[in-house]
């Protein structure tokens, strides 16, 4: 079945069968399209077709390494993972079992299934992430880290209460359609550090702060290139309740997601050019 992903190509066969009866353009179809598939318009819609791309993602869609080995782990040592961690306030890692197995799953994500590589450490078969668990002295699990290209994201254990919360928080942020407090701003300073090459890494959980540190030079890069903003739009809430900003370069348009935790500081910042 055809989802929000593939609107290029549906727009191109709404075209096709209708052209014995109306011409439209590719721009209209693609607004017809973006209105279908219940999205704002075709800006709203083509940022979270970018937003979807495996890249941005906490658990994305890759080839995972062919050299990691699974081991068999008892059915008592994973029910000490199963559980709620918590993504910097915006989402929710759920960890389940299902017989012999782990399964993953991230608020707006499809569920993962996790292999044991070791007692304290899984992989996905399906994507290139490992998961580890730190645990107490009773041995239960007390957070998670996702190691992913070469960042690692810790998350917290929660209860079902803060979770059920948090989950709610985004599902009401992205029924209102509204930007949070404090987004906007944040984006224009990070543009902008990223512009002289010194973003603020203070103003970034450490995972960010590290993942831009690897990519500044291929940033700075990128930014310099589309030269100075013209404008920036709010476009809409994407995943997780992140912020999806429209923001128009010199040179080309660029689409950013932006979140900031309950502390203010930047937990997810993801930007590509316009389709």
């Amino acid at each position: 079945m055809r989802d929000f992903r593939d609107a290029k190509a549906m727009a191109q066969t709404l075209r096709d069968a209708i052209k014995s009866k109306a011409t439209i353009s590719q721009s209209e179809s693609l607004e017809l399209i973006a209105k279908i598939l219940g999205f704002q318009n075709w800006n709203v819609l083509a940022a979270t077709i970018q937003s979807a791309d495996p890249s941005s993602r906490i658990i994305s869609q890759a080839t995972s390494s062919p050299d990691r080995q699974e081991i068999q782990v008892d059915a008592a040592t994973l029910d000490r993972y199963v559980g709620f961690y918590e993504l910097d306030g915006q989402g929710v890692m759920t960890i389940t079992r299902e017989g012999g197995q782990l399964v993953s799953r991230l608020s707006g994500q499809r569920s993962v299934p996790l292999f044991a590589e070791s007692i304290t450490r899984f992989f996905a078969k399906v994507v290139d992430a490992q998961i580890s668990f730190a645990m107490d002295a009773s041995g239960t699990a007390t957070s998670l880290t996702v190691h992913q290209n070469g960042v690692d994201v810790p998350m917290k254990r929660i209860d079902a209460t803060e979770a059920q919360r948090i989950e709610d928080f985004a599902a009401r942020k992205l029924n209102d359609g509204l930007p949070s407090s404090g987004t906007e701003p944040a984006l224009r300073r990070l543009i902008e550090g990223l512009r002289t090459g010194q973003p603020n890494y203070n103003e970034m959980v450490p995972a960010l702060a590290k993942a831009t540190r690897q990519q500044l030079s291929k940033l700075h890069a990128d930014v310099i290139e589309a030269g100075a903003i013209r404008s920036i739009d709010f476009l809409g809430v994407g995943n997780l309740g992140v912020d999806v900003y429209g923001v128009q370069h010199e040179n080309r348009l660029f689409h950013w997601r932006i979140g900031l935790n309950s502390h203010g500081a930047i937990s997810t910042a993801w930007g590509s050019p316009e389709l």
